[in-house]
């Protein structure tokens, strides 16, 4: 019979009790984000109103109709938007990471965001509906990387070199027919709309879109992490994963597909939201540990956090609400200057 030390033990239950913990933060900061607009309610309000629609508890029918008009209808599917937006691009920014073994990756390394903005530019160009821009975004962000992969492929197998060079390229391109299709805009509609949606906002994010999108998403991040430890023999590099049994190619490309597909669905879902998979990645590194095994659903977590609070000031600060990308933007830099700081430290 083996004999387990109180060490292993230890080793098990502390990264088991920081993901617990991750997800009840979690569902705290959803809980906080629904008390938060111009009509202010409290957590008890929200306790009382979940009671009352699992029928555990009387409630007057008007007071029922407002909380529902307020949590359900108007907060609840931008606080699902931000925690998906969120969660995706930080935990492709975590995936993407690894598997081009670059600690300065991110979710647009392949140019997927810049494809779906340009989809989005041009569905608001021939005057479609928001369907049609949400499902353009997502095609030419897919179009995006696979030409950057075909790009890669020209010239022998895919290396990832190659690959980072494809991004650049396609990146490149798809920039500057978004230039092109901003130059071509009605300057006083169309281009004021393209660019409010480049800034990225949750105003359009509605429940049935995000029960259709949701599901898709959630089995992104879920495939991203259990290829953990498929990641941690590709960041020894390809001969050693190799070695390990590990089928470098499946496995490079697995990880392209499932971030790529779920980033394209956040531009999709809330326009471009930069810096998240960028800096929450290494946030997520300095408290559990280098090893992708947990680590993309701790990214994840720590992305949907802080894509919560940055979309709670967004609607809070102002009169008017404020671009989410800017948020981020005016957030992420400090903060990402703040991980710099601390992981050179541990460098050194």
């Amino acid at each position: 019979m083996s004999i387990i030390s109180s060490n292993d033990r230890a080793g098990v239950l502390i990264p088991a009790f920081k993901q617990i913990a991750l997800g009840g933060a979690v569902l705290l900061a959803i809980a906080v984000a629904l008390t938060l607009g111009r009509y202010p309610i409290t957590l008890a309000d929200i306790g009382r109103f979940v009671f009352a629609s699992a029928g555990l508890a009387p409630q007057p029918r008007e007071q029922y109709d407002l909380l529902f008009n307020i949590i359900v209808e108007i907060r609840l599917p931008r606080v699902v938007a931000a925690c998906l937006v969120g969660a995706a691009l930080a935990s492709s920014g975590a995936a993407y990471q690894a598997v081009f073994r670059n600690p300065l990756v991110s979710p647009d390394i392949l140019g997927v965001l810049g494809g779906a903005s340009l989809g989005a530019a041009l569905g608001l160009f021939f005057g479609g509906s928001w369907i049609v821009v949400e499902v353009l975004a997502f095609v030419m962000g897919l179009c995006a990387a696979g030409l950057s992969i075909v790009i890669a492929n020209l010239f022998g197998s895919a290396s990832i070199i190659m690959l980072v060079l494809g991004g650049l390229i396609s990146s490149a391109l798809f920039a500057a027919l978004l230039s092109i299709v901003k130059y071509l805009a009605d300057p006083y509609n169309q281009l004021p709309q393209i660019i409010y949606w480049l800034m990225g906002s949750f105003a359009n994010a509605n429940l049935n879109q995000l029960a259709v999108l949701a599901p898709i998403m959630i089995s992104g991040i879920i495939v991203l992490g259990l290829l953990g430890r498929a990641l941690d023999a590709l960041s020894m590099g390809d001969d050693e994963a190799q070695a390990l049994g590990v089928p470098v190619t499946l496995v490079r490309y697995s990880v392209i597909f499932a971030a790529t597909l779920i980033s394209a669905m956040t531009v999709s879902i809330a326009g471009m939201i930069g810096w998240i998979g960028l800096f929450i990645p290494h946030f997520a590194r300095l408290l559990m540990g280098p090893s992708n095994v947990g680590l993309v659903a701790a990214s994840a977590a720590f992305g949907a956090i802080f894509l919560l609070a940055a979309d709670a000031l967004a609607r809070s600060i102002g009169a008017v609400e404020i671009p989410i990308g800017i948020i981020t933007e005016l957030l992420g830099i400090p903060a990402f200057l703040l991980v710099l700081s601390r992981a050179r430290k541990s460098w050194l």
